[in-house]
């Protein structure tokens, strides 16, 4: 084992097999949140980069190995993140660390072949969690291209509720009223929950007093969305076409929810045939 003895505060035990690009930024933000990480990788030069860097313990082996496991105390470990290039790769290391531990597993399944079988995969090889990167940036830039006027979307509760962040246009309509003067725009189920403004971020009540230029952040359930900014004066028009540079498994991911939502789209790949990447 590479690395150093030193004395952390008490935070998780966490295995992260694979030291790519998403390797890295998991070690960046985890061993900054204090918990105890320890890496795993093939590669002696990319374990030795990241524990020069990082307070983090390295292990160099297969990450789907038993031995590899143990030597990294997968038997202490409260969760296991594989993120290596490989999706088989990634479940089998969680399969052998169900079997030789308690902890929780999360791997990263990027491959479209996969992507139906998800929740199965998940149920029957007791997943906590399967990350999807491109799927979840496809997905991302779908919202956006479906509410063109929205400065960001994010979505959650599997896609019925969306966090919508946009700002206020001079208009007369908005300019100068209070959250409580807008109760036709705002039904029940929709929640400011923040505004932004000259840098600063206020938590609005119902005398918050709004401004052109604010940017807000709203809660709302999916199907309100449109009716809620349309009510507010914003053009809600998605794009009717789409043109993707790259097949690559974001492209395709891509493609096919804008296709879901109506979009005609076109893609334009290097490769006549190329394989998804």
């Amino acid at each position: 084992m590479i690395g150093k003895s030193v004395n952390r505060p008490r935070g998780m035990n966490i295995i992260l097999v694979g030291c790519g690009k998403v390797g890295i930024s998991l070690v960046d933000k985890l061993s900054g949140e204090g918990h105890n990480i320890t890496v795993i990788d093939k590669s002696t030069e990319r374990i030795q980069t990241v524990t020069n860097l990082y307070d983090v313990n390295g292990v160099v082996g297969n990450g789907a190995s038993f031995s590899t496991q143990m030597e990294a105390d997968v038997v202490k470990a409260d969760i296991l993140i594989s993120v290596t290039g490989s999706d088989e790769l990634n479940l089998l290391c969680c399969i052998v660390a169900k079997r030789a531990s308690d902890c929780a597993v999360i791997a990263r399944v990027r491959t479209p072949d996969y992507n139906e079988d998800a929740a199965y995969l998940k149920d029957k090889l007791g997943l906590a969690m399967i990350v999807n990167p491109e799927k979840e940036s496809a997905r991302e830039i779908a919202w956006l291209l479906c509410l063109p006027t929205a400065l960001g979307v994010s979505s959650f509760a599997r896609g019925h509720a969306e966090m919508i962040r946009i700002q206020l246009p001079p208009r007369r309509s908005i300019h100068g009223k209070r959250l409580c003067q807008l109760s036709d725009q705002l039904s029940g189920a929709v929640l400011v929950c923040a505004v932004e403004r000259d840098g600063q971020v206020y938590i609005p009540d119902g005398s918050f007093q709004l401004l052109s230029g604010d940017v807000m952040t709203f809660i709302c359930p999916s199907r309100d969305s449109k009716q809620f900014l349309r009510k507010l004066g914003f053009q809600t028009h998605q794009v009717k076409s789409a043109m993707i540079i790259g097949g690559s498994k974001a492209g395709y991911y891509l493609a096919r929810r804008l296709l879901q939502m109506g979009v005609e789209v076109r893609i334009i790949e290097s490769k006549s045939a190329a394989p998804i990447r």
